[in-house]
């Protein structure tokens, strides 16, 4: 082979491995209702939550602890707001009504949004209400489905969380990833549970709790076992002032 070709080659076939790729760009991200937790209760900040988003480039985010219409966060759909500041279509999900407003998660998507479900939870002992919500959406030419939840800090009630989400999706036949803050460790018994349908991307040290000197690996990124897909690039994003999380960032290549 004429050696001047093999460079060509390698570009070439560079190139069409890039195009083939169908890596997808994951954010979960409890933000505290856009409180910083070193400032007063009275600072909302969704500019730095927003540029935190853009500047990770995620296709797809799962946040936590959002406001919509609440006196706290001065009256904004934060969900809206934060769709609007990155440009990205949006899903809001209920866990409970506060004041006068909403109280739960929401869904940014760059690709628009097909399809949604929402669910609320059970919980067996008396608790904050939580929700689990699904979207369906394309992304590289391939129907997948993203769902963001949640958890409850109460062990009976996360247990019985997690079987409703397993149960969901364990005849799922769309390759389906799941962000949240699950309020459990990894050896606790609901991602035990969770770990049934699906499986977890994970580092050593995946702290993302507290903000400031994380000790604790509480907020989560998994995707169906049934998808046959590769993690990568898991980092923990060092962000110690937007929120008492740290945000979670995870590539995944679905063959």
């Amino acid at each position: 082979m004429n050696r001047k070709l093999i460079p060509f080659l390698l570009i070439l076939l560079g190139s069409v491995f890039h195009l083939n790729a169908q890596t997808i760009r994951v954010l979960s991200f409890n933000i505290h209702h856009g409180n910083p937790p070193t400032e007063k209760e009275s600072v909302i900040n969704l500019d730095t939550i927003a540029k935190i988003i853009k500047n990770s480039k995620a296709d797809l985010v799962g946040l936590q602890e959002i406001d919509v219409n609440l006196g706290r966060s001065y009256f904004e759909n934060q969900a809206k707001k934060l769709a609007e500041l990155t440009d990205m279509h949006y899903v809001f999900s209920k866990g409970i009504d506060l004041e006068k407003g909403e109280y739960g998660t929401a869904i940014l998507s760059k690709s628009p949004i097909e399809r949604v479900e929402k669910h609320f939870l059970p919980s067996p002992v008396e608790s904050e209400r939580r929700s689990l919500s699904i979207i369906e959406v394309t992304i590289h030419k391939r129907k997948i489905l993203f769902a963001n939840t949640h958890l409850d800090l109460k062990d009976k009630n996360k247990i019985e969380q997690a079987k409703f989400i397993t149960n969901r999706f364990e005849n799922e036949k769309l390759p389906t990833i799941l962000v949240g803050d699950l309020n459990s460790e990894p050896k606790d018994p609901a991602i035990t549970e969770l770990g049934k349908v699906f499986k977890k991307t994970s580092i050593t040290k995946g702290f993302t709790f507290p903000q400031d000197k994380p000790t604790t690996e509480i907020d989560y990124i998994m995707i169906t076992k049934s998808a046959a897909a590769k993690f990568s690039n898991h980092r923990i994003l060092n962000e110690q002032y937007a929120s008492d999380h740290r945000p979670l960032y995870v590539e995944i290549n679905i063959k």
